[in-house]
């Protein structure tokens, strides 16, 4: 049977691909324009998108097993539950979900909320699922860099209760190693929800200071107010979208992102080696 990757175009995703074809599974994509899309030889690409009901279904055709990674859409919502219908309704019953860290908590950010209505959705339908929730990804990093080198400023506002930041590639890991679990199993399993932390808790000033040693000269924390750094993703997003990022930071500053005991413990069990560090991209980023 196959397993279906939904979002195999991002920085998860394609590396989630690349994972399960790694292992020998059957992958199907679902992307709006393979000819855009690069996939290791093998992968069975199927066209269409989540609104996009007969594709939808027809891309499930001898699928078994789901990987569902939702863009943060203004209609990220209503692609998730008509998604989650869909794989009912043919009879995939195992799911493995990407959500966020504490998404159940974070109430007012939007693509955190509708992500605890799917997880809500996933329980309540009877799925086998893994719902992954990670944290604020290392790899959004890529975003700030040029502020960092050219301005000497680390404008992120995370704050100082802690963020532990992952990387896309521990993420997209574990998403394989369920999704494998899942697809092999004799029949379906539990849900189960799995924390997905970096190695390092970091503040707004730890993550200034690693850059500075990296780069050799002062880098400033620019501190924990997202008025600005709204203002500034307002330039490259639309409008909506940088105010959804305003009220992501304002979470990070108010409760920080930290993780549970056990969690990190529970990764590099399942991993077999060591989380990704935060240091490793500021190295690649600042080069």
């Amino acid at each position: 049977m196959t397993i279906l990757v939904i979002g195999a175009t991002g920085r998860v995703g394609r590396h989630v691909v690349e994972q399960l074809v790694a292992r020998y599974a059957d992958v199907r994509v679902l992307t709006r324009d393979p000819a855009k899309a690069a996939f290791p030889a093998g992968v069975e690409v199927a066209q269409g998108h989540l609104l996009d009901i007969d594709a939808l279904r027809a891309a499930f055709t001898g699928v078994s097993t789901l990987f569902l990674l939702n863009a943060v859409t203004g209609d990220e919502f209503t692609q998730a539950i008509i998604t989650l219908n869909i794989a009912h309704e043919v009879g995939v019953e195992r799911v493995v979900y990407l959500s966020v860290f504490d998404a159940d908590g974070a109430t007012n950010v939007p693509h955190f909320a509708v992500k605890h209505g799917a997880e809500r959705m996933l329980e309540a339908m009877g799925f086998g699922a893994t719902i992954l929730r990670p944290t604020y990804f290392i790899d959004n990093e890529l975003m700030v860099r040029d502020v960092i080198l050219q301005h000497g400023v680390y404008p992120m506002p995370i704050g100082s209760k802690g963020v532990a930041m992952v990387d896309a590639r521990d993420i997209a890991e574990v998403a394989a190693i369920e999704l494998v679990r899942r697809e092999q199993a004799p029949g379906k399993l539990p849900l189960e929800t799995i924390n997905i932390v970096g190695p390092d808790t970091l503040t707004g000033d730890s993550a200034a200071a690693i850059w500075s040693d990296i780069l050799g000269r002062p880098i400033a924390y620019g501190g924990d107010d997202p008025s600005g750094f709204e203002q500034s993703m307002a330039r490259i997003m639309p409008r909506w979208t940088a105010y959804e990022m305003r009220l992501m930071a304002e979470r990070y500053v108010s409760d920080g992102m930290i993780p549970d005991d056990g969690d990190r413990e529970r990764l590099t069990a399942m991993l077999g080696r060591p989380l990704h560090s935060y240091r490793e991209t500021a190295v690649v980023l600042a080069a």
